[in-house]
């Protein structure tokens, strides 16, 4: 686990400025600097903020909210997960603005604080319980303390204080294939008290995913020449569970549980983000023109990669695919993917960059 210990410790950098229409003081205040939680959410660094803009605040009522370039964040996506999408070349510090009045109610629902995170968190973790066991009663039947517990330890970063209590949510085992290959020859040892305390408990089939569909039309070869996301109409969010087994019972990639999520990808197999790979893979020998002679060689070659380039950029092709801030290869157990980088409400939330294909003229 101790890739989920790195994933907790994430953080991001922000630089936070108070936006010009709500500075009512000569000289304006200065941007606050935080390292905002990967798995956290922009509401729960409010405390902080606060007391470092009241001074400069106009008076009113408090409603505050977040923006990048111009577009409210939407505050119940986790911090890590929002940078991930918005940022498609890294920005160190993220550069936010904060807003304490004129919440942009059309766009954004309702937030009171801490505990509208707190609840919106909770039914996130009833939603991933009703995906993996059928049921969400183990939620629904947490003790207010352990309740109370299991949100302090996400809203502190305190893993260890989570292990303790969401092991009482029995949310199944999520079956590693890494995990299972390289221990099948080992002696077994016996079985520990934590082992029998989970004794009963189903093996996880089920993912509980949320993907989040960056669509983009234009052509770049760069990410830092990426057009931004000026509204959230260009964004598709997909809220599916993912089986971890194919239909032969073997484990499924990466890739092949992207390609369940956006079923349109079915039909363009060879994504550009794979290609290399495959004809890596297939060598030399797959090539049909060895052993002609250099000119009917160099002829041919030409020939295919005009058809290639042509065939490509016709297809939909993945820019970038990104889970807690790591873009990890396709062909990656996604067993390893769900076990190691979910999320503190048994979420695995998957961001990608997607350029639509480009219809053919003709």
């Amino acid at each position: 686990m101790e890739a989920q210990q790195f994933v907790w410790k994430g953080a991001i950098p922000l630089q936070i400025h108070l936006h010009e229409s709500e500075v009512t003081t000569l000289p304006p205040p200065l941007p606050f600097l935080v390292l905002a939680p990967r798995i956290g959410y922009l509401p729960l660094l409010v405390p902080q903020i606060r007391p470092h803009f009241s001074s400069a605040l106009p008076p009113g009522v408090d409603t505050v909210w977040f923006e990048y370039r111009g577009l409210p964040l939407k505050w119940y996506i986790p911090t890590g997960v929002l940078y991930d999408l918005f940022c498609a070349e890294p920005e160190r510090p993220w550069n936010l603005t904060v807003h304490f009045r004129g919440y942009p109610g059309n766009i954004l629902i309702p937030c009171e604080g801490e505990d509208s995170v707190k609840w919106s968190f909770i039914n996130s973790l009833k939603e991933a319980a009703y995906i993996i066991n059928g049921n969400c009663k183990n939620v629904m039947n947490m003790s207010q303390p352990d309740q109370l517990e299991l949100w302090r330890s996400v809203s502190k970063g305190d893993l260890e204080a989570y292990r303790q209590v969401s092991s009482k949510l029995k949310l199944g085992i999520i079956e590693d294939e890494y995990s299972v290959n390289t221990n099948s020859n080992l002696p077994k040892p016996r079985a520990s008290i934590t082992e029998t305390e989970l004794t009963g408990q189903t093996k996880t089939v089920r993912i509980p995913v949320r993907l989040y569909v960056w669509n983009v039309t234009e052509d770049f070869e760069d990410l830092e020449d990426a057009p931004p996301i000026d509204s959230w109409d260009k964004i598709s969010y997909i809220n599916r569970p993912v089986e971890m087994f194919k239909e032969d019972g073997k484990y499924c990639t990466l890739s092949e549980a992207i390609k369940t999520l956006l079923p349109e990808l079915s039909c363009t197999a060879d994504l550009k983000v794979e290609e290399g790979s495959k004809c890596a893979s297939e060598g030399k020998s797959s090539d049909p023109l060895e052993g002609k002679g250099a000119g009917a060689e160099d002829q041919g070659r030409t020939a295919i990669e005009s058809m290639d380039s042509q065939a490509s950029s016709n297809l939909a092709e993945i820019k970038f695919v990104r889970i807690q801030g790591i873009e990890p290869r396709l062909e990656i157990p996604f067993s390893w993917v769900a076990n190691n980088l979910m999320f503190p409400e048994y979420f695995l939330h998957i961001c990608i960059c997607l350029r639509a294909a480009k219809e053919n003229s003709q």
